[in-house]
């Protein structure tokens, strides 16, 4: 058993402390031979630290397309010639993406908008659809609308708004390769903003952008000490007329190796699957994930590729026998 592994059973299984910088590289090193080892570690941390349960969400683009910023990853972005072009969604077309997510068994719908950052016009919207959704389903909100300012967190939190995603998308030192229309300090302070306002804090990234593995530690790492509630962990699909359209796809074992070691960096973190895993990983990936650290899905469609039916991973998850997270009480 490679010597990390033993650390890891000790430090983070045994007592809940995330992996370091150092000790993530060692988890992403690791060789093919020692990788089930990993995912079964990776795995009983989740199970002790938290529990069976996976929450299952589903998301909508309240704006698709149209975005000023150059994320060279994204078809959103107006700068590049991808297909994806400029649309406003309706407040009874989102409250029945709501009502077709909660079906699911969803406990968490995100609205998510390809902006720089919120207008006032996008504010209104949002306001009026969060409450024409609470008027009529059961299920939590979150939002995902770039960098905001105090004021729009504060405005957020009025409409009950309980979680936001903001993605740092890489590590510090890789940023700049990635996006020049603006900086990772940018995004850390509004995801300061959003932890000290109360709301919790979504903030993950995409593997695969060409970072190497030394920068995939360092992003586990900046994301363990901005402690977020949820990671979500996407796999890059390279979009058609995007600067990154041509770069290939994470191998299924790197992306597994990858799970492990955000696990074990992060032992109480809700680990989500988002997009592209069924691209990187297919069904069998997908199932060794869940077995590995994930505990978490994005049921359905992301904004601009399309998903796993979400009766798939609902059978997936009962195969499994794992309980999909109840509704919070609170609502």
């Amino acid at each position: 058993m490679p010597e990390i592994l033993d650390q890891a059973r000790e430090q983070v299984l045994e007592n809940g402390v995330g992996l370091d910088e150092a000790g993530v590289l060692a988890v992403l090193n690791l060789t093919d031979e020692h990788l089930p080892a990993a995912l079964q570690l990776a795995h009983e941390v989740r199970m002790r630290w938290c529990g069976p349960e996976v929450e299952v969400e589903g998301i909508v683009s309240l704006k698709t397309g149209g975005c000023p910023e150059d994320c060279h990853f994204c078809s959103q972005s107006g700068l590049f010639t991808s297909p994806v072009r400029s649309v406003l969604l309706d407040i009874p077309s989102l409250v029945k993406a709501a009502k077709q997510t909660a079906a699911t068994g969803a406990t968490e719908f995100c609205i998510v908008a390809a902006v720089r950052g919120p207008d006032a016009r996008l504010m209104k919207q949002l306001r009026e659809g969060v409450a024409a959704i609470r008027a009529e389903v059961d299920i939590q909100v979150a939002a995902s609308l770039g960098m905001l300012s105090q004021e729009q967190v504060d405005e957020l939190v009025d409409m009950g708004v309980h979680r936001y995603n903001h993605n740092l998308e890489t590590c510090r030192s890789y940023f700049p390769n990635v996006v020049t229309t603006h900086s990772w300090e940018e995004r850390w302070e509004t995801l300061r903003m959003v932890r000290e306002s109360g709301m919790e804090v979504c903030c993950g990234g995409i593997l695969g952008l060409g970072e190497t593995v030394e920068q995939r530690a360092e992003f586990a790492a900046q994301l363990a000490a901005l402690d977020p509630h949820e990671v979500p962990l996407n796999f890059l699909n390279p979009r058609p007329g995007t600067p990154l359209g041509d770069r290939p796809v994470v191998e299924g074992k790197d992306a597994l190796r990858a799970i492990a070691a955000f696990r074990l960096a992060m032992p109480r973190t809700i680990l989500r699957y988002a997009g592209g895993r069924e691209l990187t990983l297919g069904d069998l990936g997908t199932r060794e994930g869940l077995l590995g650290g994930i505990n978490a899905v994005i049921v359905g469609n992301y904004l601009t590729t399309l998903g796993r039916p979400a009766t798939d991973d609902l059978a997936l998850l009962d195969d499994l026998k794992m309980p999909v997270k109840a509704l919070s009480a609170t609502l």
